[in-house]
């Protein structure tokens, strides 16, 4: 092991192991998990208007089937963030991913409005704890380069999205909305079944103290990938400090040992003040904006799409609104929208280690906007799914930086805690985004609901513009650093 007197953080460590043959196989794993998201969540749209069709619910309760998966997903994000904290990362997205199976299983056999709503929010409850996968896999990897290894996971969601799309194309006019259902949980099927293979997080268990074994699983990361790790043995972070107004005792650590797991109450609440800290306070504040305000933009942008493609944007009667579920018409201006995320994602790969995270999400922004401001006014068809493709492949590179920056900004000690209490803050965003996408647009109010979403892109861009720190070419922290520090 070398010289006991040398010593090497979990983030030395990492980087002398390098990109290898476990990182690649991570990342894979990782990203089935989002593939699964993916497919849960790019089915909304295309669920809502099915049953609008066959049970002739009312477009308020369609818009509802939509909002109870964020508010079930509300509750998931800051649960399962939790819980990967306190109990580790993979005990977290095993729990997530049997959630989201059981409840996709439930929906799809739904017998009426009332349980499919129940069983929804449940999916969106399991779904809500997907970050916990970005996480996982993003402390396995080192500085170089970190930026576009994340966004090489995120290029797996939209693989999800699009294949999605195709998957309602195909089965929707044919075989019906309970089948798509069926078919979108088979990657969460997968997830479970390769679960045995996965580890835990070095820079997890060196935070919980149980540095043997983070060093064991790093000594067998080395072996896989064919290098060796530093001289000496693993050491964590410097003792993490907490401001006295903000935390209950300097002596609290964030994370309980394995024989403090019954003290989880008092974790949480540990956390949740260690995101308050005189260190953290700001950042914390605009990126639960960010969230907010990127997630109603994003997902208002993919209801949008379903709803300007389909004929009832040009206000037409109820009876055209429900031919248009077995219209190909539809699924293809979606598949075509939903492929503008590959464009988005190899943009935003090739400039955000080049320029930093904040100027990239500032150009992203902006083109967005742009882009989305023709549609204040009606356009034809052509027009309408060119400008939503562009605008769609804006935000989405914009939500995926966002994404990025937040867990390079949080210390591995909260980092799924953080994370997950953002995305719960976005999901309130997306509660919220139905409501305009499908309520405004069906009642002739297109124009007003543009606004909105431009008006929430102008937020964006102004938290971005206040963050205080740029995480490009910066090391992971695993604790909060201490008042000297810089």
């Amino acid at each position: 092991m070398g010289d006991e007197n040398l010593g090497y953080t979990p983030e030395e460590a990492l980087s002398a192991i390098g990109f290898g043959k476990f990182q690649a196989l991570t990342l894979v794993y990782a990203g089935l998990g989002w593939i699964s998201e993916a497919l849960e969540m790019m089915i909304l749209p295309f669920v809502g208007i099915a049953v609008h069709s066959e049970w002739g619910i009312s477009p308020g309760e369609e818009s509802l089937l939509t909002t109870v998966v964020f508010i079930g997903m509300l509750f998931g994000a800051y649960f399962w963030g939790f819980i990967s904290d306190a109990y580790g990362r993979r005990k977290g997205f095993l729990g997530v991913t049997i959630a989201v199976v059981v409840a996709a299983i439930c929906s799809a056999f739904s017998p009426n409005y009332k349980l499919l709503l129940v069983f929804r929010c449940l999916l969106g409850f399991g779904v809500g704890g997907g970050h916990t996968f970005a996480s996982w896999f993003l402390e396995f990897v080192s500085i170089p380069n970190r930026g576009a290894w994340l966004l090489a996971l995120t290029g797996f969601w939209t693989c999800g999205t699009i294949l999605e799309a195709f998957f309602a194309w195909i089965i929707m006019p044919r075989l019906g909305w309970r089948w798509l259902i069926s078919l979108s949980c088979v990657p969460s099927f997968f997830v479970l079944v390769l679960y045995g293979l996965t580890t835990e997080s070095p820079r997890y268990l060196a935070t919980k103290g149980r540095t043997a074994e983070a060093q064991k699983i790093l000594e067998e990361v080395a072996v896989t990938n064919g290098t060796k790790l530093p001289l000496g043995v693993l050491v964590c972070d410097k003792a993490i400090k907490i401001d006295e107004e903000n935390s209950p005792s300097l002596d609290t650590p964030l994370l309980p040992s394995a024989r403090e797991k019954n003290h989880y109450p008092e974790t949480c609440l540990s956390s949740f003040l260690a995101l308050f800290s005189t260190k953290l306070r700001r950042t914390t504040l605009l990126i639960w904006i960010l969230y907010f305000a990127n997630t109603f933009s994003y997902y208002g942008v993919v209801l949008l799409t379903s709803e300007l493609s389909s004929e009832q944007s040009t206000c037409h009667s109820t009876t055209n609104v429900l031919k248009s579920v077995n219209d190909g018409r539809l699924y293809r201006d979606v598949l075509i929208a939903t492929m503008a995320e590959l464009p988005g994602l190899i943009l935003e790969a090739t400039i955000v280690d080049r320029i930093g995270r904040k100027l990239s999400m500032e150009i992203m922004c902006i083109f967005g906007f742009i882009l989305l401001l023709p549609l204040v006014v009606q356009q034809n068809e052509i027009v309408t799914t060119a400008l939503l493709f562009g605008s769609r492949m804006f935000i989405f590179s914009t939500f995926n930086l966002i994404v990025l920056y937040s867990r390079e900004v949080y210390p591995t000690s909260v980092r799924a805690s953080g994370v997950g209490i953002a995305t719960s803050i976005g999901r309130i965003g997306g509660m919220i985004c139905p409501l305009v996408a499908v309520g405004l647009v069906r009642g002739c109010h297109q124009t007003a609901a543009i606004l909105l979403f431009e008006a929430m892109i102008i937020l964006v861009g102004s938290c971005i513009f206040f963050l205080p720190f740029e995480t490009s070419g910066k090391g992971l922290r695993d604790t909060l650093p201490s008042s000297d520090e810089e």
